[in-house]
C-alpha cells in the first residue's frame, strides 16, 4: 500500500500522476523529450539507460516498466536487458553504450561523480556532445522518476511479462499525452 491514499490503484508511477496530473504533464513531456525524440541514440539505447539507472536505484516498476520498451525496440531478448543491468561491461551491447552506461552509473551515485576519464572514454567510442549531455539528463531524470515511485510505495506487478506485453503500446502511445489512468 502507497504511503499516502493515492485515490486509484494503479501501478508505480501511474498511481501518483493520476493522483496529481498536474504534475505528471510536464514530467511525461519531459520522458517524451529524452526518450522518444530526434537523436542519434536510438530510442532503445535511450530506453537501456534508463532501465540501467533504475536497476542501479533498485526501482523495481521503472527497470522493468523501460527494460521492456528498451527489448521491444532493441529487438532483443530478456537475457539482453538483464546481463546490461547485472554486468554490461560484459553485455553484448556497443562500446559506444558501455561508455555512456559508465557516464550514466556515476550520475546515479552523484552529479560530481562524473570525471573527464568518463567523458573522455565516450568520445573515444564515438559519443557526441548531444549523446553524453543526453546520457546524464537521462540519468538524472531517473533518479528523480526513481524516488518518486520508491518514496510514495507504490505497488508494481511482480510478472516480468506484465511489462513486456505492454511495451508495444507504450511504444505506439508514447509518453506527452499519456493518461496515467488508462
Amino acid at each position: 500500500m502507497a504511503h499516502i491514499d493515492l485515490q486509484n490503484d494503479f501501478p508505480g508511477i501511474r498511481g501518483p500522476m493520476a493522483f496529481s496530473p498536474e504534475t505528471a504533464k510536464p514530467l511525461n513531456e519531459l520522458a517524451e523529450v529524452l526518450l522518444r525524440s530526434d537523436n542519434s541514440l536510438s530510442r532503445g539505447e535511450r530506453e537501456l539507460i534508463a532501465t540501467y539507472v533504475s536497476s542501479l536505484n533498485d526501482c523495481f516498476f521503472c527497470q522493468s516498466v523501460h527494460g521492456g520498451l528498451a527489448q521491444h525496440y532493441l529487438t532483443c531478448n530478456t537475457s539482453l536487458i538483464n546481463a546490461v543491468k547485472k554486468d554490461y561491461l560484459n553485455a553484448n551491447i556497443s562500446d559506444k553504450m558501455k561508455a555512456l552506461l559508465w557516464i550514466a552509473s556515476k550520475v546515479q551515485q552523484g552529479g560530481k561523480n562524473v570525471r573527464s576519464e568518463q567523458i573522455d572514454a565516450a568520445k573515444i567510442c564515438g559519443a557526441t556532445d548531444k549523446e553524453i549531455h543526453d546520457t546524464v539528463l537521462i540519468a538524472a531524470a531517473f533518479c528523480m522518476f526513481n524516488r518518486y515511485v520508491d518514496g510514495l510505495a507504490t505497488w508494481a506487478p511482480d510478472d516480468e511479462m506484465y511489462y513486456i506485453e505492454r511495451a508495444k503500446q507504450r511504444a505506439e502511445e508514447g509518453y506527452a499525452g499519456y493518461d496515467a489512468s488508462k
